[in-house]
């Protein structure tokens, strides 16, 4: 956590349920630096510890001491800088990303199941998806989107799926599995134009 973006700590919830959440600053994503993120906490003592162990967990010492085993996981003064200053128009952001799945739900809403918004809440629409009837059905949409030169991509494949983790016990129902067989990810930029838009859309009204 750079000190650039984590100099102040919120004393209520920081937008989490747990003690810690996470942001990422990824390239895809609505505020960017490339890569790395931030880490949210509730207290002050937690947000030192997660510095202290983010910097090599280096005691205080004029050599180079370590009780404790550190990491170097740090985001450098400049991309942070970078960070703060698309905070400024982050509000636009999200309100462009929600322009987005609005446009495509209008348009699709009869023909696609969409995830909708629970009542209580505001989603900044990061990414804009819909399920389709089948596996093969998204496969055809994903590929006749390629063939125009526009990437989308499936649903994240499940954690208990992944090769690496197929053999330790996991606790699903299938909906996991579902959303990635039927779920497909569609362009969602913030600088997303109807001709653009509308370019998509009408290849998806072809399944």
């Amino acid at each position: 956590m750079p000190e650039a973006l984590g100099s102040e700590v919120n004393t209520q919830k920081c937008g989490t349920f747990g003690d810690f959440g996470i942001f990422s600053f990824n390239g895809n994503k609505i505020i960017t630096t490339s890569g790395g993120g931030a880490l949210i906490c509730n207290s002050k003592e937690e947000k030192e510890k997660a510095i202290f162990l983010a910097t090599q967990a280096r005691d205080e010492a004029p050599h180079y001491e370590h009780s404790n085993i550190g990491y170097n996981y740090r985001m450098s003064n400049v991309l942070a800088g970078i960070g703060r200053g698309q905070m400024e128009v982050l509000q636009e952001r999200v309100q462009s990303r929600r322009k987005n799945y609005n446009y495509y739900y209008e348009a699709l809403k009869h023909k696609y199941e969409f995830l909708e918004e629970p009542e209580g809440y505001f989603s900044n629409r990061w990414l804009s998806c819909i399920i389709t009837e089948s596996t093969k059905t998204r496969e055809k949409i994903r590929l006749a989107l390629q063939k125009q030169n526009i990437e989308s991509r499936p649903l994240w494949k499940p954690m208990h799926l992944q090769p690496i983790f197929q053999k330790y016990p996991r606790y699903s129902n299938g909906i996991s599995e579902n959303l990635f067989e039927k779920g497909l990810c569609l362009p969602s930029g913030s600088n997303s134009t109807e001709k653009e838009l509308n370019s998509i859309i009408e290849i998806l009204k072809r399944f």
